[in-house]
């Protein structure tokens, strides 16, 4: 039984959950929203909120700090592109919220499967 065991599997793998969200979250930060199934997206959001709030606290720290933060962000994304775009557009944005920088917007079910698809943009002040 998997009581209390926190991720969804999403039907896949481990080596392929571990892909599908890391792809997902670089084309989240790539273009500020994406459509997906509502699994996938929560499978994401979490996480994303988690390095934008990474991102957004190194700001005010010394440059030691600010160092092992990219390299945090950079090992859960393996891209150096969408960590510069993360930590020199994407954070600065959201300095004085606490919190709360993604929206999930229901969109209805999909054609072909009726999965129920959701867009997953970051918030705009």
């Amino acid at each position: 039984m998997r009581h209390q065991v926190s991720g969804y599997k999403l039907n896949r793998t481990s080596s392929a959950r571990i892909a599908l969200r890391r792809t997902l979250i670089k084309q989240f930060f790539t273009h500020e929203r994406i459509r997906t199934t509502r699994a996938k997206a929560a499978a994401i959001r979490g996480e994303a909120e988690r390095l934008i709030t990474i991102a957004r606290n190194s700001a005010d720290k010394d440059e030691n700090a600010k160092v092992t933060a990219r390299r945090i962000v950079s090992s859960r994304l393996g891209s150096n592109e969408v960590t510069k775009r993360l930590f020199e557009e994407i954070a600065p944005r959201f300095a004085t919220r606490p919190g709360g920088y993604t929206r999930v917007l229901k969109i209805g079910p999909r054609l072909g499967d009726a999965a129920e698809m959701v867009i997953l943009e970051l918030v705009e002040e």
